[in-house]
């Protein structure tokens, strides 16, 4: 059992958790972020998550692991060997989530959407569309951070590693910007939403 306490020393120890002035992928405005791709650097910590994350769907007869380019590719593969099934992974191509390199659905196929962090599960509900529009039962949404501390929903069962009330804001009601704080930066992998 992977305690919350173990999970935010895992954070720690790989660098995730980063303070400052950062511009989130849904363009708020935040006072810290999660850089969940440096989990990835290692696999005692990749390992450790992903299983603890897949321990939470066993037995539900899982067929595929997917989740969105580019965060988690990598979690698809580790939380998919854990539950002994095929994974995909669904990218952008022009600006649209498509599935592409053969990936493809079989109606009825059972199926787990997975994402390093969430925030306003944006990215989440674009994989489902595309597992529904294929036919796939989405048997439920699995994260290392839910960093909306519990309030985000799927319609499906929701597990999350830990989850962690993380403060943003709008740009415009930002209160680093408002104190006169450097302009704010924009660490993650996706172009800001404008």
């Amino acid at each position: 059992m992977l305690t919350q306490e173990r999970v935010m020393e895992i954070l720690k120890e790989a660098g995730v958790l980063l303070e400052g002035h950062f511009r989130l992928t849904s363009g708020k405005h935040s006072n810290q972020y999660l850089q969940c791709a440096k989990i990835f650097r290692n696999t005692k910590y990749s390992e450790e998550l992903c299983s603890a994350l897949a321990e939470e769907f066993q037995g539900q007869g899982i067929e595929v692991v997917i989740g969105p380019a580019l965060g988690a590719v990598q979690m698809t593969y580790e939380v998919s060997r854990w539950l002994k099934c095929e994974n995909f992974f669904a990218e952008r191509e022009n600006g649209v989530m498509t599935l592409r390199r053969g990936f493809a659905f079989r109606p009825g196929q059972k199926v787990l959407v997975v994402e390093d962090v969430v925030t306003t599960g944006g990215s989440v509900r674009e994989v489902m569309n595309i597992v529904r529009e294929q036919g796939g039962e989405i048997v439920g949404v699995g994260a290392i951070v839910d960093r909306t501390g519990g309030k985000v929903d799927f319609g499906v069962p929701f597990h999350a590693v830990i989850s962690l009330d993380v403060e943003s804001w709008e740009p415009e009601d930002c209160p680093l910007c408002k104190a006169g704080a450097p302009a704010p930066i924009k660490p993650g992998s996706r172009p800001q939403a404008k």
